[in-house]
């Protein structure tokens, strides 16, 4: 028998946008569900996210300006202007007041501000160089202190489709019904069973989908799940093209997920130099090292090719030591276990996926095309990125956003009904055994695929080859997936099969090399 449980509000995901979203929901008495398949909460790309988050007060209209610039002019300017004049409001009240996030002040208790690539003006709030971090951890304790009686944290919980009564209704009737979403399947992967949570509303805060490539930045959740689960429950999907490289992660260590050294090395000072020690960006961008990341990004993949080397490297040794360490303690730690001292030497740097800037379509509360169900952060395509993200939005996105999608559901959900469970099919647990190696090598195949012939830089016979690939990887997938006992890295396996192929589709849809996004033909 399927267990099933009932919120007025079921979230997706523990990131900063999951989290602001649970917290605006608690704060008015309402029940939340908060599900991540990670063991711990903590493990999302905002933990890993460095740089900061742009506090905007004063500085509004530059702040527009300067998102549409770094978008060549590809954003939407009313997602822009929101999120420009309405943001600091809400950090004011949310990080600084409530969560008592830690940002760097300076002796007199005056909030510090770095500068990032593509700003016009300093306006970056951050901690050390691990402010994603320290917002996770005081957002997570200000719920948990707070509304233990509100919010439900279910961890190693994987969901697997979101509900809705046309594709899951016991009967013909539910069919004709209104096309909502009423919750999500979920697997419990410590039990190995499915539950059915009933909800209001719910909301996708699941990221975006750097994990499909071989070497990313990301968590390894990133796989695009809320992405598969929302276009099944027929929501709209949009700018899945635009995938934003990150120019420099540490080039070293064996796992896909490649540690990121952050753009405010770059912001501080940091200089890029070739294998052969000579600065180069200057030949591809008169900004130089604060180009645009697509800029960079692929002027490092061409100065790799041009000197045939591994990587290139990004010098901040002309900095004072002492400043180096207090300013940038975790890039400095980690490059020393892999024995480099960033105060002495160069770090070795090269491209990774690192930002999905497309994704599930809302409008400016969050809400998607399907009734009741609302994306925020990463996973979701407000408009605000277009073809290609200005430094330290993506937190600030997923703040500004989940706020809004509570604030929208709080003001509606007095109107709506939890629906009956008796009313939704129950889980057919699958009968076979999955075979884990089988598993691990189509992965291999997904993420060799897609970083290289659906990564940097994209082509007619690049994307053919890919289409093959996918073709294959799918046919087998699916017909597998529909009699195996379920494991968590089948259920990524699928969504992520299914993501790539819609940003496949995306690339090919698209012949014009804009932002983040380059064709060669």
């Amino acid at each position: 028998m399927t267990l099933s449980y009932e919120f007025d509000v079921l979230i997706l995901g523990t990131g900063i946008a999951g989290l602001s979203a649970a917290a605006g929901l608690a704060e008015k008495g309402l029940s939340v569900a908060v599900v991540t398949r990670e063991k711990e909460p903590t493990v999302t790309n905002t933990n890993w996210a460095q740089g900061g988050i742009i506090y905007a007060k004063g500085s509004e209209e530059s702040l527009v300006e300067d998102i549409m610039k770094a978008s060549s002019g590809t954003s939407s300017l009313e997602a822009a202007r929101v999120v420009a004049y309405e943001s600091s409001s809400i950090l004011e009240d949310l990080l600084i007041h409530k969560a008592n996030s830690n940002f760097e002040r300076d002796e007199s208790g005056e909030l510090l501000f770095t500068k990032e690539a593509a700003h016009s003006t300093p306006r970056i709030l951050y901690r050390g160089d691990y402010t994603g971090k320290d917002i996770q951890d005081t957002l997570l304790s200000y719920l948990k202190t707070n509304f233990a009686d509100k919010v439900t944290f279910l961890t190693g919980h994987t969901a697997i489709d979101l509900l809705t009564a046309l594709h899951h209704g016991v009967t013909i009737q539910q069919r004709y019904e209104e096309n909502k979403v009423l919750g999500a399947y979920v697997f419990n992967q410590e039990t190995r069973s499915v539950s059915k949570i009933l909800a209001k509303f719910t909301i996708l805060a699941t990221g975006g989908v750097g994990a499909l490539y071989l070497h990313h930045t990301n968590a390894e959740g990133a796989r695009g799940d809320g992405h598969a689960m929302a276009k099944r429950a027929g929501a709209i999907l949009t700018d899945l093209e635009f995938i934003q490289f990150h120019p420099t992660s540490f080039y070293g260590g064996a796992t896909h997920r490649r540690f990121l050294v952050s753009e405010a090395v770059r912001g501080e000072g940091g200089m890029l130099i070739n294998a052969e020690g000579k600065r180069f960006m200057g030949k591809y961008h008169p900004d130089m090292e604060l180009a645009p990341r697509d800029v960079v990004a692929r002027a490092i993949a061409d100065e790799i090719i041009e000197t045939q080397a591994d990587c290139v490297y990004l010098d901040i040794t002309h900095k004072d030591a002492d400043w180096i360490k207090n300013r940038f303690p975790t890039i400095y730690n980690h490059c020393l276990e892999h024995g480099i001292d960033i105060s002495k030497e160069p770090i070795p740097v090269v491209p990774a996926a690192h930002y999905t800037c497309g994704g599930v379509k809302t409008d400016l509360k969050g809400r998607t095309s399907l009734k009741n169900l609302y994306a925020v952060g990463e996973v979701a395509c407000t408009g605000l990125h277009g073809a290609n993200r200005l430094a330290s939005t993506s937190l600030l996105e997923g703040m500004t956003f989940g706020h809004f999608a509570a604030m929208d559901i709080i003001s509606n959900a007095d109107k709506e009904s939890i629906y009956s469970s008796d009313r939704i099919k129950n889980w057919i647990d699958g009968t076979v055994e999955v075979d884990t190696a089988l598993i691990h090598q189509d992965w291999q195949t997904l993420k060799q695929t897609m970083w290289n012939y659906v990564g940097l830089t994209r082509s007619k016979d690049r994307l053919s080859r890919a289409e093959a690939m996918f073709n294959e990887l799918s046919y087998e997938i699916n017909r597998f997936y529909k009699d195996a006992c379920l494991v968590d890295s089948l259920i990524g396996l699928r969504n992520a099969v299914e993501v790539g192929q819609q940003v496949l589709i995306a690339s090919r849809r698209n012949t014009q090399s804009i932002g983040c996004f380059y064709r060669k033909s």
